[in-house]
């Protein structure tokens, strides 16, 4: 079993209605296809584009703000997997660029930002096409289109 800890640092995220079920479906969508899954508790973070751009800054050496950052917590966590942060400007800029549901966009960010805690990469043509076809089932449990339609695998979103 997987619980979840959800901070709504953004006060921007409070447009969104449901945040907590939709976020606590994502992450069960993504339990049902991995029955090898590591159990344990996610903390995720709902903040701004601000926030987000100095995590990215100081862990990834990256400037600005990205749609989703993964943090898995280690061997020595005692049930906590990790940390998901995201970032709402970025998340609502893509779902309107791409003409999808905001909650539709926020439940594959934390599919993907969960599969990162499981173990899952995408920096090889191989390990995205493996873990967008899990991102794919999970997100049709949830009534979700295919986030990659006609896309070459490659990499995903921007966690790590």
């Amino acid at each position: 079993m997987n619980a979840v800890d959800l901070i709504v640092e953004d006060d921007a995220w409070s447009s969104l209605a449901g945040k907590t079920r939709l976020v606590e479906e994502a992450i069960s969508a993504a339990c049902k296809e991995l029955p090898d899954r590591t159990p344990g508790v996610v903390a995720i973070l709902l903040g701004g584009d601000e926030g987000v751009a100095s995590m990215n800054a100081q862990f990834r050496g990256k400037a600005g703000a990205t749609n989703v950052l993964s943090f898995p917590a280690g061997e020595h966590a005692d049930n906590h997997l990790g940390d998901i942060a995201l970032a709402h400007g970025v998340i609502h800029r893509e779902a309107e660029d791409r003409d999808i549901a905001i909650a539709d966009h926020l439940r594959h960010l934390v599919i993907h930002g969960f599969l990162h805690l499981q173990g899952f990469d995408h920096q090889q043509d191989d390990e995205a096409e493996v873990m967008e076809a899990i991102e794919r089932r999970a997100l049709a449990r949830l009534g979700v289109a295919d986030p990659y339609p006609n896309e070459d695998p490659g990499p995903g979103p921007h966690s790590e």
